[in-house]
């Protein structure tokens, strides 16, 4: 599959090795990770240094062309936020992940749509299990196999 991944970039990079080992694992199961970028050590708070608009295309395109869209959202983010609404938006299933503990917005976790899940985790093993199945149940989607609220 191909997996648009979002986190704060912007917002502060508390959290860049959480990201790495979550875009590890992703492309270590054969997923393509075409935000990969997001997970760089050497990214800093000020992004890239490209053009705000070719960002903005650049990812929006991403995300249109992704089969689903996962988040680590312990860091508030606008930039993660839009992310997150464009692939509803789009009837993309989306994983917002969070560190146990952190408060995380009343729009992520009060939504109510079918195509949106959240996870708590621990540590980065319990956020990996999270994305697994999350993923398997993208899988049985794809299948035929269920239907979004019962995944």
């Amino acid at each position: 599959m191909k997996i648009y991944f979002s986190g704060a970039i912007a917002g502060g990079r508390k959290y860049a090795r959480v990201y790495r080992t979550i875009v590890e694992h992703l492309q270590g199961l054969g997923h393509e990770v075409p935000s990969a970028h997001v997970a760089e050590a050497g990214l800093s708070a000020s992004g890239e240094g490209l053009s705000p608009e070719y960002v903005y295309c650049r990812d929006v395109a991403w995300i249109q062309e992704s089969d689903c869209l996962v988040a680590e959202v312990s860091t508030p983010s606008l930039g993660v936020g839009y992310e997150i609404c464009y692939a509803l938006g789009l009837g993309k299933p989306v994983l917002c992940l969070h560190q146990e503990g952190r408060f995380i917005s009343k729009m992520i976790t009060g939504n109510t749509n079918l195509f949106l899940q959240t996870a708590s985790y621990a540590d980065t093993q319990t956020a990996l299990k999270a994305i697994d199945d999350f993923l398997a149940g993208q899988r049985r989607l794809r299948r035929g196999d269920g239907d979004p609220s019962t995944v």
